[in-house]
């Protein structure tokens, strides 16, 4: 699927190919694209009035390009090298039309990157009056912070750098690919699936059609949710079931494995893949692409799309009707959105965005094992007494105004906070839009939520030891710090509370 904001490797691709896919040989960034575009425009002697006159554009939208904040469709592309008197493969060259623009992309790169917004520090927009020696040391600057936090990031880095990768594969693919949806269609279609909630009785006819029997054992090993003798086509299972997991799911991650044709992971990134991979699949078979769209499709133009109506509509977990959503909301819908699975510490369990929410992240850019803001919605859901009622907010952010709807889920390990949110301009779709529930978070400003106030801080920072409750498996990408996982403020709120008066 093309769309507006693909990137300017897949429209290279495209033109040179006829091929969608991106090319990583071929991969050309917006800011590269901008400058090439910006420096042809002058060497041609024209305003940027003149180039948007001359592409049917506005101004501000050409300004957006050259700036590196939007990637044009092919067809502007070829208009604007039509305009500019060039060709779309001298835009799309991967070097900088000269030095300084160089120094310039790399500075406004510096700016985008995990390490600056962590800094919190305000951006800026690169201009003449900016000498290249200030640039330079700017520049010089965020390397050298980038290394020290690269340094001290390194024992869990490998899982730390995995997460972003995949979440950037994700953003870049909307969270939708059509080729695992088209192997569900195909399973689906192979047990004679013609409409409704996918039963028991049909997984389990999707087994037996791939050469696999189902056995419920009592001593299935304690960490493994089931185990597949590939040999003797057999699927272990555990015979007593969580109440808060669809029995379901299991099964199907373990054929999805087989079907996916998924071997040893060589290393934690293909790992990392693979779970995506089988948790992708077994959501779209239980969720199936056709008439879930259809499902949403109607609900949007009623203006009460629902994570709980879809939930109810085909008969799974609240987690994966939130997760499917997000595979299918803006491919299939056009709505940007974000996701959070939040741990009742605070820590973020999974995340996926494409709507320009702005969630914590290290220095790798990692986002999973970091602690979200308490204003959010996936934290204030914790405080509210009903659990049956679904909760909404809208919460005032610096990257703008984005509205949730949350749940609380339990598991072994705790509670659970699973959210949805999209930006404000696509509220309007939503059941839930008039709620008045609201918050403002300025984080990542230290002030919002990070740093406990003074008086706490001056009583309790050399008099407190606490021991995180956070769940074993997130260690490995757990950020660095003096107790990793454990909300500082929260304990210094909570040691003063109970210290005897």
């Amino acid at each position: 699927m093309i769309t507006a904001d693909r990137t300017a490797a897949s429209v290279h691709t495209a033109a040179t190919t006829g091929d969608d896919a991106p090319d990583a040989a071929t991969e050309v960034d917006a800011l590269t694209l901008g400058r090439r575009i910006r420096q042809r425009r002058t060497t041609q002697g024209m305003t940027l009035e003149q180039l948007a006159a001359a592409i049917d554009r506005a101004p501000s939208q050409v300004s957006t390009i050259e700036n590196g904040k939007r990637e044009p469709r092919l067809s502007m592309l070829r208009t604007i090298a039509m305009a500019l008197d060039t060709s779309v493969d001298e835009l799309l060259r991967a070097d900088a039309p000269n030095p300084r623009a160089a120094l310039e992309i790399a500075v406004e790169r510096a700016q985008r990157s995990p390490v600056f917004g962590a800094l919190g520090l305000p951006s800026f927009r690169v201009g003449k009056g900016h000498s290249d020696q200030m640039l330079q040391t700017i520049l010089t600057l965020h390397n050298e912070i980038d290394r020290l936090h690269r340094e001290r990031a390194a024992t869990p880095e490998e899982a730390r750098r995995a997460n972003a990768e995949l979440r950037a594969t994700m953003r870049a693919r909307d969270n939708y690919f059509a080729e695992l949806e088209t192997a569900a269609s195909a399973l689906l279609n192979a047990v004679g699936h013609t409409g409704g909630p996918v039963s028991q009785q049909l997984v389990a006819d999707m087994a037996s059609h791939l050469g696999y029997s189902l056995h419920y054992v009592g001593d299935l090993p304690h960490s493994t949710r089931s185990v597949t003798d590939k040999r003797n086509g057999r699927v272990y299972l555990p015979t007593q079931q969580s109440a808060s997991r669809d029995s379901r799911s299991p099964i199907l991650q373990a054929l999805a494995s087989h079907v996916l044709g998924h071997e040893e992971p060589r290393n934690y990134a293909e790992f990392l893949r693979q779970r995506i991979e089988t948790n992708y699949l077994t959501a779209a078979i239980l969720l199936p692409e056709q008439a879930t769209v259809r499902f949403l499709n109607e609900a949007k133009t009623m203006r009460r799309i629902s994570m709980e109506e879809l939930r109810d509509a085909f008969s799974v977990s609240y987690e994966t009707a939130a997760h499917r959503f997000t595979n299918l909301a803006t491919a299939r819908l056009d709505i940007p959105v974000h996701f959070m699975k939040v741990h009742e510490s605070g820590t973020i369990i999974k995340a996926y965005e494409n709507d320009a929410v702005r969630f914590p992240s290290d220095a790798l850019g990692a986002v999973e094992g970091t602690i979200v803001c308490r204003n959010w919605t996936a934290r204030t859901v914790f405080d509210v007494e009903d659990r049956f009622s679904p909760w909404y907010q809208y919460t005032d952010t610096p990257s703008g105004t984005f509205w949730c709807t949350s749940r609380i889920e339990k598991a072994k390990e705790g509670e659970y906070s699973v959210s949805v949110g999209v930006p404000f301009a696509h509220v309007k779709w939503f059941r839930g839009r008039e709620t008045t529930h609201r918050a403002v978070s300025r984080c990542p400003d230290e002030s919002c939520c990070r740093r406990a106030p003074a008086e706490l801080a001056e009583r309790w920072a050399e008099q407190s030891w606490p021991a995180a409750r956070t769940p074993t498996s997130l260690l490995a990408a757990l950020p660095t710090g003096t107790f990793p996982g454990v909300d500082q403020t929260e304990v210094f709120q909570f040691l003063e509370a109970h210290a005897p008066r």
